[in-house]
């Protein structure tokens, strides 16, 4: 059979298997590439994030905020609106008194809370089969929700209510809080009223006492020799005074150059004149006064006495429903008009002989020798004080009332306030001032309480304007009956103040400073045994 031509011969089958494998592999190449890319730009973005700057770190790190957190589309900040959403609707629920659905949603928010918490704790992000059934379950509630119209209009009007409710609330307990507080602090003990029934008896009893008062002539010579060093405390606590007498006796150099003259009221003169007879300290002159024999001390010459004549200022101060309601309890305190808080403001008329003293508080005490106040100078000044101006609220804006024009004309807002307590006080240069006579105007002045509200501070800052002489404040450091102090300061202060309602006498007293106090009382004293002062 002959063989046909080449042209006539059946064509081949072409190569295109060859040309498709090319195209799939480059297919293949490109795409790996593409994947290889987006991998390097996921890690990059993962570095950047990882490596943001430290304080940044800090933040999320202390809110637990994790990457997954932070995806809007993570389970776990879904759970998180959802239980938001849920409280909100608790709220409405629990007012409407339906009160399985309440607990429905309690229950819920619990479950969907320690799904949430698990997830923080690992530091992994939940997964659907895990959560998926708490997401759903808490949708279907929040949906029964909406069908019971409880709409975000409705709950937002509902939790203002609510959170107004709860200010009212607060605020009711607030000044609860400040009154009891208050009484707690202004009551006498049970103890201390124990001490001076006692010692009142025993003055009355024992002659000795009486006869060994009349017979001191020494004492006399005393009170009236400006060589000395003399202090006074205007007071009805007697355990108190008792340690301001003791703290400043047993660290004097001089204890017997030292004269104390004790003021009181008639209810506690015999005990005081008991307690400071039958003890000794250290050599200390005690002279013991009452309020009571100082016939000048009447309504005649002294403001506040005359206010008390007042209906107006006795129903602000003594009955509850007086004055104005909105005026905290404290600015209505009746030991604001004692006049053994005015007293301070008539020393040279108590004093007459004296020429120099050192006014203290009965609750101080004295941890340093006090003898170089009385060589200080005071510049031409009358009173030396510690400033308080160290912050500005105990700046003179914050005690007065600078909205009355009379204040706002005489006193700079930003002027340093100071402190009662330890004060050097320059009797000559208070008498040649008439620096009584200036206290007297403005406690005239404010018979409507309009310049001021507290206590015989404010008084006393208007009264020693420009006449005050800055000490340093190692002499006197205060806070130790309210707020915590720098030991530092404590250490280094010569006179430690527990002003404030926490006094150390009293069961509210500051635990961490009572030390300070109670290491200059003798409780193993008869008497205090007696009436169980511990």
């Amino acid at each position: 059979m002959r063989r046909r031509g080449a042209d006539y011969r059946r064509p081949g089958r072409p190569k295109f298997p060859n040309a498709l494998w090319l195209t799939i592999c480059g297919f293949v190449i490109v795409l790996f590439v593409l994947v290889l890319r987006r991998a390097n730009h996921r890690l990059t973005s993962r570095s950047e994030y990882t490596k943001r700057p430290p304080r940044q770190e800090r933040f999320t790190d202390g809110l637990n905020i994790t990457d997954e957190m932070l995806n809007p589309d993570s389970l776990t900040r879904q759970l998180n609106d959802q239980i938001s959403l849920a409280k909100g609707f608790l709220v409405i629920a629990k007012e409407s008194n339906n009160l399985q659905f309440a607990w429905e949603l309690s229950a819920q928010i619990r479950n969907s809370q320690i799904f949430v918490s698990n997830a923080v704790l690992r530091r992994t992000p939940l997964a659907i089969s895990e959560s998926g059934t708490a997401v759903r379950d808490m949708a279907l509630l929040l949906i029964q929700a909406q069908q019971l119209r409880y709409d975000s209009a409705t709950v937002i009007m509902r939790l203002k209510a609510k959170i107004h409710g709860l200010e009212e609330q607060m605020s009711s307990t607030n000044e609860k809080s400040a009154k009891y507080g208050q009484i707690v602090a202004e009551e006498v003990p049970k103890s201390l009223f124990c001490l001076g029934v006692r010692l009142t008896g025993e003055w009355f009893r024992n002659a000795y006492l009486q006869r060994k008062l009349k017979e001191n002539r020494q004492t006399a010579l005393k009170l009236k020799d400006n060589s000395l060093y003399h202090f006074c405390v205007f007071s009805d606590n007697i355990l108190a005074t008792s340690v301001v007498v003791n703290s400043t006796s047993l660290n004097s150099k001089n204890p017997e150059e030292i004269v104390f003259h004790l003021v009181t009221d008639e209810v506690n003169y015999e005990a005081m004149k008991a307690w400071f007879t039958m003890n000794t300290f250290g050599g200390v002159t005690v002279d013991v006064q009452k309020i009571e024999d100082f016939s000048w001390l009447n309504a005649s010459y002294v403001p506040v006495l005359k206010q008390l004549q007042d209906s107006e200022t006795r129903k602000y101060y003594f009955s509850d429903s007086g004055g104005d309601s909105r005026t905290p309890i404290k600015f209505r305190n009746p030991k604001y008009l004692s006049m053994l808080n005015h007293l301070r403001f008539y020393i040279p008329e108590v004093f007459p002989a004296l020429k120099k003293v050192v006014f203290l508080d009965d609750d101080v005490v004295v941890q340093k020798d006090l003898s170089p106040l009385f060589s200080l100078n005071l510049n031409g000044n009358v009173n030396g004080a510690v400033e308080t101006c160290m912050e500005t609220f105990h700046r003179y804006h914050k005690y007065l009332n600078y909205s009355h024009p009379l204040i706002r004309e005489h006193f700079d807002p930003d002027a340093c306030g100071w402190a009662f307590g330890m004060n050097v006080f320059d009797l000559d240069e208070w008498r040649k001032r008439n620096v009584t006579s200036i206290y007297h105007y403005w406690q005239e002045k404010n018979v409507d309480r309009t310049l001021w509200k507290l206590g015989t501070l404010p008084p006393g800052l208007l009264t020693f304007y420009g006449l005050t002489q800055p000490l340093s404040p190692s002499w006197h450091v205060l806070g130790l009956g309210y707020t915590n102090i720098d030991p530092h300061l404590i250490e280094k202060g010569a006179v430690l103040h527990f002003n404030g309602n926490s006094k150390p006498w009293l069961k509210i007293g500051m635990e961490k400073y009572k030390p300070l106090w109670d290491r200059y009382v003798d409780y193993s004293h008869p008497v205090l045994q007696q009436c169980n002062v511990r």
